[in-house]
């Protein structure tokens, strides 16, 4: 089957992107639509977790969404983060984002690889008994560092600081697109919560990440190809794919 339109469920890069030499090369066209967006939670929807945050010596941060959010609930419940709180975050970059709200130098700042066991290795046996708080989106549940976080046995909680929102996308036809790229549980969610009545027909998915696999098999929606995977490490290197074994 020739694949001529892609939709990708995210924002259009604002530079150059590996999409447009793939468009370029196989002639595709490459849309981008964002199913859903991150939204901070009210200090009522926090409250609602009963998480104290001053319980906690130390915070993990996965992303910069997360961080505004904290910052912006612990004005509004006028809390103030003491000095002495350690961050662990998953990447640099995360950690760099701490400078929008905190003087960088003077807090104890560490930031890891982007896997759940380069922050095990940060806390090594210095930080282990600091009490921990793992920042999270409201629907993530057990992520995995989380679970490392249990297999570990450190003492934390977690805490949802955004949600995802759903955007409309009532007026977006799926069938008029060949291939659709999904990459996160609240994108299965806010497509069935547009269109409640979809099935897949011939539309072709691809999904990335661990998290979306789930939600996308529970729809009923089959998935051909996976990604990352040591073949496949990224979404457009899984689009390439399809496309040439399918053209």
């Amino acid at each position: 089957m020739s694949v001529r339109k892609i939709l990708i469920s995210q924002q259009q890069p604002k530079t150059a992107s590996p999409y447009d030499s793939i468009a370029e090369k196989f002639g595709a066209q490459v849309d981008f639509h964002q199913f859903f967006k991150i939204e901070p939670l009210t200090s009522r929807e926090f409250r609602t977790q009963r998480i104290n945050i001053l319980d906690h010596t130390a915070i993990v941060f996965s992303a910069r969404t997360t961080i505004d959010a904290f910052f912006q609930l612990c004005e509004e419940l006028r809390v103030k983060v003491p000095e002495t709180m350690k961050y662990f975050c998953t990447t640099e970059a995360v950690a760099n984002y701490l400078q929008k709200h905190i003087v960088y130098r003077k807090r104890k700042i560490f930031f890891g690889d982007g896997t759940p066991d380069s922050i095990i290795g940060l806390i090594g046996t210095k930080h282990k008994g600091e009490n921990f708080l793992i920042a999270t989106a409201d629907t993530s549940g057990k992520d995995a560092v989380t679970k490392i976080f249990e297999t570990q046995k450190y003492a934390f909680e977690t805490a949802a600081f955004v949600k995802p929102v759903s955007q409309d996308i009532k007026g977006l036809d799926l069938h008029s697109y060949d291939l659709v790229v999904l990459f996160n549980p609240a994108d299965v969610h806010s497509l069935y919560e547009n269109h409640p009545e979809f099935t897949q027909g011939d539309v072709k998915f691809i999904s990335y990440g661990r998290s979306v696999v789930k939600a996308m098999e529970e729809a009923g929606l089959k998935i051909e190809i996976s990604a990352p995977s040591p073949e496949v490490p990224s979404v457009a290197k899984a689009i390439e794919i399809y496309l040439t074994n399918n053209q």
